[in-house]
């Protein structure tokens, strides 16, 4: 551990013996398919006694009608947020009959492109807009892609840590907006350094359906397991790789993170630069859209990134204005597979280190990362999600090359510290707990999740999507019987009649045409361009 990392948590522990600072806030946005009784995807609609996806809070739709997003609020104690997750769980099973959540990340048995029906949410324009973004993912990289599901998880430290810690750094002459976003762009580069370490921990995605490649081509870095079934060897996490969430023009843009306003600058570049594979594709057909416009990017939303800077944008914003004009609230992060093995998908103890690692990430040195290291950390990334679980693998730490358990027990022995100063908060030792019981999956890769899974198959013999189904069913049947809080299943109900009001609200209100609102969508965020485009020019 660096000295100035064990000075700063000497520090901040004696401020937490003191009540200086407060808890760090989380919530959950956690996605699952909707499937038949026979594990095929649902081509029902969503249910509407679940509300409206449009405007409810907590129960939505991702890319595809069928793929539930359940998104928890805001709470301090991970406890909270999942037992709120739980009951959106069975909240929804009251009203599935007999289809089921598809537990796992990858998707059911599929019967081509066209059998992922997209998301509908209704004829308002800003339904209109969310529907033809969809439209166009599919133009661009097909519906399977988006069929796949995972969990994200939102973290914010509390407004008194931030205040600690600009003192601490003294830097009380640097507005809070800004002192906030440059340290969460610090978090951001060093969780992408390494992130590896979460995706070895908790991928959950070895093995897949074959329909998940209707084109019947096998990639070299899967091999049968049955008929139905594709598994690689060592890998941890698929839906990471470069058959889950990659885009090849994506690649290109080379997003930046280590300032505001590169990362503000290069996401504007992408949405308004035309993409001659895209304009060949057409932007409208028949007078019917067929993609939001040609650009790089569609929205920024369509960027992938295993974590991403976050601020809650107002209604007349696009996120990057919101970031711009008031800073960084929060961080996603996006690599965590759904575990299949658990009920929810995640699980407290998997939370808890992810806040230990979250803020190891935020309170260790943090060097801008010039493009050589760029590269290097993209490949060790690749290399996990591949061959995490392959005892020969090394990754590139500068200029040698480190096991995972050797690299990955040098940040849990730092994480361990980390760990102690968030639980000066708590009661017991969650944090140290959570720490120490990822320890061994290390020392074993056949206790990850991955691993887990992967032996499963093995040992049984049974096809990747026939066990799946089998967990769908006993979750389903645990949560159909298992009570909810009365008060939380009130409020479900109160909200499902609520959302629907709210999108009827939203129809009726509609001023102008579609064209014209989504032309003043991309002017607005045009000329948020420009502005900062001139900002960076009179920049130092």
């Amino acid at each position: 551990m660096s000295d100035s990392l064990a000075t700063l948590i000497t520090r901040l522990e004696g401020a937490a013996r003191q009540g200086q600072f407060s808890r760090l806030r989380r919530g959950l946005e956690k996605e699952g398919l909707r499937v038949d009784g026979a594990g095929r995807i649902a081509q029902t609609p969503h249910p509407a006694a679940l509300g409206s996806k449009l405007t409810h809070p907590h129960i939505t739709t991702d890319y595809s009608e069928a793929l539930l997003e359940y998104i928890t609020p805001v709470y301090c104690r991970p406890a909270d947020a999942m037992a709120f997750l739980g009951d959106l769980h069975r909240f929804t099973y009251r009203y599935l009959g007999d289809e089921l959540i598809w537990p796992a990340s990858m998707p059911s048995r599929l019967a081509g492109n066209d059998s992922i029906p997209i998301a509908d949410y209704g004829p308002s324009n800003v339904g209109t807009m969310k529907r033809v973004y969809r439209q166009g993912l599919d133009v661009r990289y097909g519906r399977i892609m988006q069929a796949i599901a995972g969990v994200h998880y939102n973290v914010s430290l509390p407004d008194d840590l931030w205040a600690l810690l600009r003192q601490i750094d003294g830097a009380e002459a640097t507005p809070m907006n800004d002192y906030r976003s440059a340290r969460y762009f610090g978090l951001i580069r060093n969780f992408r350094r390494h992130s590896w370490l979460l995706l070895y921990l908790f991928g959950a995605s070895p093995a897949l359906d074959r329909s998940f490649l209707p084109d019947g081509r096998v990639p070299d870095k899967l091999e049968p397991h049955g008929e139905e079934t594709l598994v690689s060897r060592y890998a941890t996490s698929l839906r990471m790789s470069d058959l889950g969430y990659q885009n090849k023009v994506q690649e290109q843009l080379k997003i930046c993170f280590n300032s505001l306003s590169n990362y503000v600058n290069t996401l504007r570049h992408a949405i308004s630069t035309p993409w001659p594979a895209y304009q060949a594709k057409g932007v409208q057909e028949g007078g019917e859209w067929r993609q939001l416009n040609a650009n790089i990017l569609q929205i920024e939303n369509e960027y992938y990134s295993d974590i991403r800077p976050k601020r809650v944008a107002r209604h007349d914003e696009t996120p990057s204005q919101a970031l711009e004009a008031r800073g960084v609230e929060y961080i996603e992060v996006r690599c965590l597979d759904l575990n299949p093995l658990l009920p929810f998908g995640v699980d407290e103890t998997q939370i808890r280190f992810v806040d230990a690692f979250v803020m190891w990430c935020l309170l260790s040195e943090s060097p801008w990362i010039p493009d050589a290291e760029c590269e290097s950390l993209d490949d060790n990334r690749r290399r996990v999600v591949e061959r995490g679980r392959d005892p020969e693998l090394r990754l590139c730490d500068g200029n040698r090359g480190r096991s995972v358990a050797d690299w990955g027990g040098e940040i849990l022995a730092e994480m361990g510290r980390v760990a102690e100063l968030l639980d000066r908060l708590e009661e017991g030792a969650p944090h140290a707990d959570a720490v120490a019981a990822m320890a061994p999956r290390l020392a074993d890769p056949a206790l990850t999740p991955s691993g887990q899974l992967l032996a499963r198959l093995e040992e049984s013999g049974e096809e990747f999507s026939d066990v799946m189904l089998a967990i769908a069913r006993e979750q389903a049947e645990r949560l159909r019987a298992e009570p909810m809080d009365p008060a939380r299943e009130a409020l479900f109900h109160e909200l499902v009649a609520t959302s629907q009001r709210q999108q009827a609200e939203i129809e009726a209100g509609d001023g102008c045409s579609f064209d014209d609102f989504l032309a003043d969508y991309f002017e607005r965020a045009r000329e948020s361009r420009l502005a900062g485009l001139a900002a960076a020019e009179r920049a130092p």
